[in-house]
Formats: C-alpha cells, sequence, structure tokens
C-alpha cells in the first residue's frame, strides 16, 4: 500500500491509499488543501484539527450546492427527455387546407388580349425599324 505525501495548509501528511489511487488523492488534497490555505490566509495559524475540520465543512458546503444543481440539472433533463418522448410518439398534425384563389375567367381572357395587343405592337415595331 504505497504512502502518499499531501500538503494541506502549509501542514504536511503521509496518507496510505491504495495501488493506483495516488492520483485521486492527490487531486483530492489539492481541493481541501485550497480551502484550508483560504483559512489560513483569512484566519492565520490555527490548530491543525480546526484547520481540516474548517476546510471539510467548506468543501461539504460546496459539494452539497453541486449535488442541488445537479439534481435540478437531472430533474431538467428527464423533463425535457418526456418531452421529447411525447412529441416523437404524439401523431403527426393534420395537414392544413391552403386555398389558392382562382382567377375569374374574364381576367384570364384580358390578359390574353393584353398579350396579343404587345405582340402586334412588337410585330409593328419590326416592320417599322426593317423597312
Amino acid at each position: 500500500m504505497p504512502e502518499v505525501a499531501i500538503t494541506i495548509g502549509g501542514r504536511t501528511f503521509e496518507v496510505a491509499c491504495q495501488d493506483g489511487e495516488e492520483q485521486y488523492l492527490q487531486s483530492a488534497a489539492a481541493m481541501l488543501n485550497a480551502e484550508a490555505q483560504v483559512l489560513v490566509d483569512q484566519i492565520g495559524r490555527v490548530p491543525e484539527s480546526r484547520m481540516l475540520l474548517m476546510a471539510g465543512l467548506m468543501l461539504a458546503d460546496k459539494t452539497a450546492g453541486l449535488e442541488d444543481k445537479l439534481r435540478e440539472s437531472e430533474d431538467r433533463a428527464a423533463g425535457l427527455h418526456d418531452e421529447l418522448r411525447a412529441l416523437k410518439e404524439a401523431p403527426a398534425p393534420e395537414p392544413q387546407r391552403v386555398e389558392v384563389p382562382v382567377l375569374p375567367a374574364g381576367v384570364t381572357d384580358s390578359l390574353a388580349e393584353i398579350a396579343a395587343r404587345a405582340e402586334s405592337l412588337a410585330s409593328e415595331i419590326e416592320e417599322k425599324a426593317a423597312g
């Protein structure tokens, strides 16, 4: 079982851990040290047991806050998942009927007459231009 030296609040401790867990221990110790350093910076030198207790409580408070946020996020994700599943399972909406207005016959006839006049004028202009 390896022994790892960790430093918390300026004090070094020898801690045993399982093989392969050294990195996790160092990471946890770094978090505890960061909290302890806040105490040392604010209060100054405090007894070891009090420093460890306070640093542990500060970490526990942060952890509790993160757990609350995680729970809220999980609840929100579950709600969104349920909503998505309901949308996927819902029947397709009925197609909407779109009515396109039909041009009255008189308009079509008028347009045809205008087109014929335009072609006639174009022909006259071509004849005058050629002659």
